[in-house]
Order: C-alpha cells, then structure tokens, then sequence
C-alpha cells in the first residue's frame, strides 16, 4: 500500500554510498521534491488534463500528524486536493468496519474504531493501476472517506458521536483526501464484559462503517451535484448495457 524504499532507483546525489545509506538519502529527497523517480515498468506520462492542479506529490498535507516516525520521514501522507475538487471519475470503491470495545467511549471510541474501520477498507487491497489509471499518478489519485457513526446519545438521535478526524487523514499514506464526511450509522452493541483497568464504564462498544472510494477530477462539471456532501461521479447501469 506505501512505496517501497527499495523500489527507489538511486541517482546522484546518492550514489557512492551504501545501499541503507542511499535509501535513507533518497527517500529524504522525494519527500522534499527534488528527486525525480524512475520506474522498472514502461514509462508513461503524468501531466495532468487540467491547469487547475497541484504539481504531483505537492501541496499542504491534509493533516500535520503522521501515521508513524517511518512514514514522517519518508514524506508520506495524504494531502488536501485542489479548491472545487471533485471526484468525477469513480474507479475503485472499498468498506471496512472497526469496533472499539474499551475506555472512555465518549471521549475517543468512536475515533479509534473509525481509524480501523479505514485501515480494515484499505489495507487489504492493492491499487498497482492506479498508478496508470489516474493523471498524476497514486498522488494525485482523490480519496473520499464516508463514515457510519452512532448516534452520540438517544437525545439527539440525527447527531454522529464525535470524532477526531485528524487520526482518520493520517491513516493515508498519499493521495489526496477530500474532506470527510461523516454520517449518523454503525452501531452500538454490548459486550458483555467490563474492564475497569482499561477504563470501561460499560459494556457498549462502537461499532463504526467506512466507504472509502478512489478516483480523480477529469474537470468536468455536471448540473445535478446529488445529495448534500456527495461527490458526483458517473453511474455505470445495467439497463444502459454496462
């Protein structure tokens, strides 16, 4: 799901030196944008259709935390798309579910089971054409994440529990992530057992849904924009041939 160092081709200046040593010096300097990379498939091109765009692998990261220590260095991490993104051209849709079971529920269950609800939708898949399938490149590939969150209390039933988003950005390794919508879904179920050492005050746990749908903006605009917070893309229906 991340790129490999090792699939780094090195090139001045990090030749001359160990392979660990050119790997660490060669990852610094794709993170910083001044190495070009070069690839043992076919090469292509990675311009982008439109002039509205980002140069690839530029622009501010959707959020300042990173995944690990590993990932900072390396410069990995998802970045905010060009203003009026949209993503018109769906290519790849994927679900996944996370649970929190333990702690302070209200404070950041619903958090932590929206992290795993997108780390279960993403890390068992590969998305090698991307690479081909999207202008630009896997960086500058849309992510739209949706998540199903229970409601925060039966008082306010239309109201998704609080989540800190910014852990959710951070799980992207790159790409650019829209903004993220989060809706009133999931589910709350009991688990039979309290753990007081680990914070419990029940036994709900949270139980969040994720959609997490790849893509990119081709630049054209269609005059129905669906419902509130949907990205408009194309609708593939059998009765049409597909």
């Amino acid at each position: 799901k991340i790129l490999s160092p090792l699939s780094i081709q090195p090139r001045a200046p990090c030749s001359g030196v160990s392979l660990k040593k050119q790997i660490i010096m060669c990852a610094s300097a794709f993170a910083a944008g001044t190495l070009p990379l070069t690839s043992t498939r076919s090469k292509r091109s990675t311009s982008t259709s439109t002039s509205t765009k980002s140069p690839p692998g530029r622009g501010k990261f959707a959020t300042n935390e990173a995944w690990s220590e590993e990932w900072k260095a390396l410069g990995f991490g998802a970045r905010l798309p060009p203003p009026d993104s949209q993503m018109t051209n769906l290519l790849f849709v994927q679900t996944g579910f996370g649970v929190d079971q333990h702690g302070d529920r209200g404070r950041d269950g619903a958090s932590k089971a929206a992290v795993r609800a997108v780390r279960n939708a993403i890390e068992f898949n590969s998305i090698p054409g991307m690479i081909e399938a999207v202008p630009g490149g896997r960086k500058e590939m849309l992510i739209h994440v949706k998540l199903g969150v229970p409601p925060k209390n039966e008082a306010t039933p239309l109201e998704p529990m609080d989540i800190d988003l910014t852990h959710v950005a951070k799980v992207f390794p790159y790409g650019r992530l829209m903004p993220i919508q989060v809706v009133v879904g999931g589910l709350l179920f009991p688990t039979g057992r309290i753990v007081h050492e680990l914070g419990d005050k029940d036994d709900v746990a949270i139980c969040v849904a994720a959609s997490v749908s790849i893509g990119y903006d081709s630049g054209e605009r269609k005059t129905d924009q669906g419902e509130e917070n949907e990205v408009p893309h194309k609708v593939y229906d059998t009765r049409d041939g597909y």
